[in-house]
């Protein structure tokens, strides 16, 4: 009697056991799905913020371009006495 209320005892646990790790793999798979999800996200923002980033840059690099050249439009002007119109024709 006592050797089948033991292994009754080991059954249930052994059940219990596996019926745990069962929730546990499940929690583990949600758990995984949640962090690829947020992984995702994470990187679209961060593409979009390096694109605004890229896009800000080439702007700037435009803007400095174009000062420059009127810099030394006005300069070439200055210095061969002419105006700025015919410095830029040059």
């Amino acid at each position: 009697m006592r050797k089948i209320v033991l292994a009754s005892a080991i059954a249930i646990s052994a059940l219990g056991l596996a019926a745990c790790s069962e929730n546990t793999e499940d929690a583990a798979g949600e758990t995984a799905e949640g962090v690829a999800a947020d992984t995702e996200a994470n990187v679209d923002a961060m593409g979009e913020g390096i694109e605004d980033a890229a896009n800000d840059t080439g702007e700037a690099i435009d803007n400095a371009t174009a000062e420059a050249e009127d810099e030394a439009t006005e300069a070439e002007a200055d210095i061969q006495g002419e105006t700025e119109t015919e410095a830029a024709a040059d």
